[in-house]
């Protein structure tokens, strides 16, 4: 496909739902926020339209929320993969032969091997890993 259905794993009261956000690729970070926290709302205040539940083609689940560091979701068919983000704690590691404490967190990515080759779905989990440990919020809003 050239367009990315984002679906956003929401636990609400009634038990998880996953909106979806439309042509997700064309927005930024500050929209993609924007957008998360208006469907997440309207989730757990039982406001969604049946079309926001509708149409995925790929999902997060950020079961890091509840302190778990790390999980496997299920892929919500017929999307092609779904992302699961842990939680983000201090761990120690190794910088230039040097102990360190750095804010750690595991992913995970579960894909459907018919659509998608392992090395693709490996080649995407280093390129996520790469930009999330390159962030700066100053320049990347």
């Amino acid at each position: 496909k050239h367009f990315v259905n984002l679906g956003i794993a929401v636990a609400a009261e009634q038990g998880l739902i996953v909106p979806v956000i439309k042509n997700a690729e064309s927005l930024n970070l500050t929209g993609l926020a924007r957008a998360i926290n208006d469907l997440a709302t309207r989730a757990r205040t039982k406001k969604l339209k049946p079309d926001e539940v509708m149409g995925g083609t790929f999902s997060i689940s950020n079961f890091g929320v509840y302190g778990t560091t790390l999980g496997f979701p299920l892929i919500n068919q017929p999307q092609v993969a779904i992302l699961g983000i842990g939680a983000l704690e201090k761990r120690p590691i190794i910088i230039n032969d040097a102990i360190a404490i750095s804010p750690m967190m595991n992913i995970s990515l579960v894909f459907d091997h018919r659509l998608i080759d392992g090395s693709l779905g490996a080649q995407f989990l280093q390129r996520l890993s790469e930009h999330l440990q390159e962030y700066n919020p100053d320049t990347s809003l």
